[in-house]
């Protein structure tokens, strides 16, 4: 069913053997396309490895007489992109400026700028992140955070098995981002009596991974690579540990198979797509594992843990990478790896894209270009134990030739990774950041809107027991498909009209009725300043809502408008958050920082908190909150108490570090 009546997309199923694009398939070729796209592969490992080296060497040299000129080097280097773009997925300089100087050194060494970053030495790096931020960096507020507000007894035994929780992204298997009453504790008549209970701080302009709770714990990541276990009641810190990279996904616990007495592990990726199992008890380190070898690659998606092997989603930045035309674009690939939990032994690993990376044309400044490429996977596989079968949702190409797995939910068998079926909702969208900021020599000749899928597939079953498969996309529109007939379409529902940065971001909440379905639609208006090049600044009448709709027949069952920002400044009612659902209410976070509680019923504000405000925390860190998003920012809901990382300085938002611990009257 289509709200309008009308086809919204062209969407195809597809079979595995017809999912590739096929030039010649000869044994020879074949093994000429391998040689190519590993060789490459390698060449680029060399160049970001040897880029590190050598400006760590130049930058050990006596400085000379003249400082290192940070507004130099911005303007030479970066304000193409980030002065003089109209790109809305590119953070102009106005919006830098509000970051920590670390987190802009980062995305510069280890983030979404590497490339761009291992360009220059480590003394460029750092007065480049000064001049954006107008800041010295302070290397001795790491660690900060953890100096205070210990638990007294340090030794208390995690107990997985027992108690109330939120494990995972989504909550289960299915990704419903659904909690039962009875491990929710939290009636509906006693939500709008929600208060802070506990407030912990984390260095400035952090990003954080969503909660998990188990266990009497809250486990938490963030981009900074440290992961925190807190105890869920009081908000004191038993342990924490700093990893090699940055950490957005959610944490998966699970008993580490054959362990006797039982121990349980942390299993999480890293932005150097990297896989971690950390004792839950200790924080001691148990295996690590490469997910890919692409340079470019990193695991934003929780894993899955099912039936002793987890279950990882690979995705990448080098779709940002491309916006620089030296640039050899594009040769990533998404993918799933199998692992198994108690070694971290990669089982199977399958590619969105079967066909290797192959050149394709040279740029107009002679540099080869590759494909195909792309189809990322953003968010946590979900797990069809009934059938056997993991279903992802997948990113848009990178590269020409665009394919029939972009933009698609696919289904592999769980045990060897076998494709089955996909079903493709946008076609021909080949996209990269070389689109957007004016230097189009990498832009796909497709040139499409940029319409991933950046959150799960929820497996839901219907009243006549049949079983239904629910995703949101970036478009705007909420697609509803039959599993058990290869992804045939069920019905559709546009809900907002989409864009690059969503339409449907971080993803729905589907309960046994309805599906639940917060709308980003962020608005952004560019402005042209003087002296300071192009500035963002967002609307504050545009975007947001929530929406829900019968899970059998898509029929709108409520919609509730947001209540806008006023005369808020550079304000935003955006939803992009993941939304969580309990009996009776559903949660939804919003980029102007509120919180908020809605009946499920009929859509009616339940409860409304606003985070952007400074917090007493129990560590003594100076903690304020901001803007609710990223695939970190919805609610999780265990044991009578809420939980929430707030601050999200993307794209304009509000930049905080806390997470919040709410509680009924704060007790």
């Amino acid at each position: 069913m289509v709200s309008d009546g009308q086809s919204l997309l062209d969407m195809e199923a597809c079979e595995p053997d017809r999912n590739r694009v096929r030039l010649n398939n000869t044994a020879e070729t074949r093994s000429l396309e391998q040689k190519w796209y590993s060789r490459l592969v390698a060449v680029l490992s060399v160049i970001i490895a040897l880029g590190m080296s050598l400006a760590s060497a130049r930058a050990a040299a006596p400085p000379g007489n003249d400082p290192l000129n940070g507004e130099q080097l911005y303007r030479r280097y970066c304000a193409q992109c980030h002065s003089k773009s109209r790109a809305l997925r590119v953070p102009q300089l106005n919006v830098l400026r509000r970051m920590q100087p670390q987190g802009v050194l980062d995305a510069l060494e280890v983030g979404t700028m590497r490339f761009q970053g291992l360009q220059r030495t480590v003394e460029e790096r750092r007065a480049i992140a000064e001049f954006i931020t107008g800041k010295k960096v302070a290397q001795e507020q790491e660690g900060k955070e953890t100096l205070v507000g210990r638990c007294v007894d340090g030794s208390a035994k995690v107990a997985p098995a027992s108690g109330p929780q939120w494990n995972g992204w989504g909550n289960g298997l299915a990704n419903a981002r659904f909690q039962s009453s009875a491990e929710a504790g939290l009636a509906p008549d006693q939500i709008q009596k929600l208060k802070v209970k506990w407030a912990f701080g984390f260095p400035p302009n952090t990003l954080l991974s969503q909660p998990t709770v188990v266990g009497g714990r809250v486990f938490v990541g963030t981009l900074r690579g440290s992961i925190y276990s807190i105890d869920a009641a009081k908000g004191c810190l038993y342990w924490s540990i700093k990893t090699p990279a940055g950490v957005r996904t959610a944490m998966t616990v699970g008993m580490l198979p054959g362990s006797k007495p039982p121990r349980y592990m942390l299993y999480f990726g890293d932005i150097s797509a990297n896989v971690h199992a950390v004792d839950a008890q200790t924080g001691a380190q148990v295996w690590t594992a490469r997910a890919n070898d692409h340079p470019m690659a990193r695991i934003t998606g929780a894993p899955t843990l099912y039936a002793n092997r987890l279950y990882v989603p690979v995705s990448s930045t080098e779709e940002g990478s491309a916006g620089d035309p030296s640039y050899p674009c594009c040769t990533f690939r998404g993918s799933v790896v199998a692992l198994d939990a108690l070694t971290g032994k990669k089982l199977w690993q399958t590619y969105t894209i079967q066909q290797e990376p192959r050149p394709t044309r040279k740029n107009p400044q002679g540099v080869q270009l590759w494909g195909p490429s792309g189809a990322a996977i953003w968010s946590a596989p979900t797990i069809d134990t009934e059938r056997g079968v993991i279903y992802v949702t997948t990113g848009d190409n990178y590269s020409d030739p665009a394919t029939r797995t972009s933009d698609a939910i696919v289904a592999l068998d769980l045990k060897t990774g076998k494709m089955l079926w996909s079903r493709q909702f946008t076609r021909k969208d080949a996209f990269n950041a070389a689109c957007m900021v004016g230097a189009s020599a990498n832009c796909p000749e497709a040139n499409g809107p940029d319409m991933d899928f950046g959150s799960s597939a929820m497996l839901r079953m219907l009243p006549n027991r049949k079983r239904i498969l629910l995703a949101g996309q970036k478009s705007g529109v909420v697609h509803a498909i039959d599993p058990d007939r290869k992804g045939a379409i069920v019905w559709e529902q546009r809900v907002g009209r989409g864009s690059a940065l969503g339409g449907i971001q971080w993803g729905p909440a589907a309960d046994e009725d309805n599906i639940y379905v917060a709308l980003s639609d962020i608005g952004i208006k560019l402005k042209q300043s003087l002296g300071a090049g192009m500035t963002v600044e967002l609307n504050g009448k545009q975007g947001g809502g929530i929406f829900a709709y019968d899970l059998a027949t898509g029929e709108r069952r409520w919609a509730t408008a947001p209540p806008g920002c006023g005369e808020r400044p550079n304000c935003s009612p955006a939803q992009s958050a993941p939304v969580s659902v309990i009996p009776g209410a559903v949660f939804s976070g919003s980029v102007d920082g509120h919180i908020r509680a809605y009946s499920t019923q009929e859509g009616r504000v339940l409860w409304d908190f606003d985070t952007v405000r400074e917090f007493k925390t129990t560590n003594a860190v100076t903690a304020k909150g901001g803007s609710l998003d990223g695939p970190g920012g919805g609610a999780t809901i265990a044991g009578g108490m809420l939980f929430l990382g707030s601050g999200y300085g993307l794209w304009g938002g509000m930049p905080g570090n806390v997470i919040l611990g709410f509680s009924v009257d704060g007790k």
